[in-house]
């Protein structure tokens, strides 16, 4: 699609509104920066977009997402106070706000309880990776792109590398053979960290947690499910998107030290293991003053490769076609899906990638040997009992305010 695309110069969208021009509406469910971003990536596509209703747990989010929007895209943004929507429910009553297409942002481990809901409610669909932070989630995950396949309803994933024409040329060739006999694969997510906001005055803890979600596996999965899912993805799709069949591990937790870095990990490695005995070397870090590096590669018996635009080996080769923004490219593909009504559901394979990103969490929190079958039918569910201001999340700060009692321990913490 991205090839046909870039080819005719966008003349698609002059044909596919033979079939329809009326304005497909959209719905954002999630204001953060990466949802005013995804928004912004469907509001650029060279289409009658536009976006009618924001919604966000917390009402200034909401706001401060609208009006952006709307200084920057003008007429293609037509929010007014009364689809402003804000609180746990406000999904809800985003998606009933007569859409058609809702883009998922908010943190990822309301993402399955979200599709399921715009699924049902018969809207089409982009979420942001990743999918699911848990085995239940991924079994939502899973039974709702079943039912968006029965009622042809569009479904893109947030893992635009799947959209971007050097890499899905690369992966194509290392499909027909370039590499020769796949032998071995590596990832990498190492980098210093990300954001972290403090405790205010007045907060809740479930609102504490929602602000600083980063550092809590019921809302962010760890930084290998957030960021590395990227890297495990793209290693999936070198492998005709198979998923491995189990992993094991080690990390820890050597600089997050502090009130405000919840429980995740700073470091983790992983081997997993494919259906056909072939091994994925897996690392992702966040600490400052390393050896930084976001790639992967795939190394076969003739040649190996970075997945993106190059081979090296005795069918060495390099990518010399058209470039895109791919965070662009995958709202374009959405939308023209929906005009010309093709199947499109990427949902299995960002389930897949998610929870094999969850799979290594596992594997490291646990210290053990953990296999997928085990881990999708045993693993635990994160999520809170109840969702409100007011309520517990899963987890808990000690007297001190500290959250290192619930830092997984290998040896002790059970992957089920």
């Amino acid at each position: 699609m991205a090839g046909a695309a870039l080819a005719d110069g966008f003349s698609w969208t002059r044909s596919v509104h033979a079939a329809g021009s009326d304005p497909i509406r959209v719905a954002l469910i999630g204001c953060g920066g990466r949802g005013t971003g995804a928004a912004a990536n469907c509001l650029n596509v060279p289409d009658n977009v536009k976006l009618v209703a924001v919604a966000d747990a917390f009402e200034e989010q909401a706001q401060k997402a609208a009006r952006s929007l709307k200084e920057k895209y003008g007429d293609k943004v037509d929010v007014p106070p009364e689809r402003v929507f804000s609180g746990f429910n406000a999904y809800q009553q985003a998606i009933a706000a007569d859409v058609d297409l809702v883009l998922l942002t908010t943190p990822p481990g309301f993402r399955p309880l979200q599709y399921r809901a715009a699924v049902e409610a018969g809207k089409h669909v982009f979420m942001e990776k990743p999918v699911c932070v848990d085995a239940p989630g991924y079994r939502s995950v899973m039974e709702s792109n079943r039912l968006a396949d029965q009622r042809n309803q569009k479904v893109v994933v947030g893992l635009q590398s799947r959209h971007d024409p050097q890499l899905i040329e690369t992966i194509q060739r290392i499909h027909d053979g370039a590499l020769g006999e796949i032998q071995f694969l590596r990832a990498y997510r190492n980098g210093d960290g990300v954001w972290v906001r403090t405790r205010e005055p007045d907060q809740t803890e479930m609102q504490y947690q929602m602000r600083n979600w980063y550092y809590f596996v019921w809302l962010c999965g760890d930084q290998i499910v957030e960021q590395h899912v990227h890297h495990l993805d793209r290693i999936n799709w070198a492998m005709q998107d198979e998923h491995p069949i189990e992993a094991n591990g080690m990390g820890g937790r050597e600089v997050r030290k502090g009130k405000d870095y919840g429980h995740i990990y700073d470091h983790q490695y992983v081997e997993y293991t494919y259906p056909n005995g072939i091994k994925l070397f897996s690392q992702n870090r966040h600490i400052r003053n390393c050896w930084n590096v976001a790639t992967q590669h795939v190394h076969g018996s003739r040649g190996h490769s970075d997945c993106v635009g190059t081979i090296a080996g005795e069918n060495a080769w390099t990518y010399n076609g058209p470039k895109v923004t791919a965070t662009d490219q995958e709202h374009i593909d959405l939308i023209r899906a929906i005009r010309n009504d093709e199947r499109h559901n990427e949902g299995y394979y960002g389930a897949n990638s998610s929870f094999t990103a969850v799979l290594g969490r596992m594997a490291t929190y646990s210290g053990s040997v953990v296999s997928w079958d085990d881990a999708v039918a045993k693993g635990p569910d994160e999520m809170p009992a109840r969702l409100a201001w007011d309520a517990d999340p899963p987890v808990l700060p000690d007297a001190a305010g500290s959250y290192e009692h619930a830092v997984a321990v290998p040896g002790v913490y059970r992957a089920y």
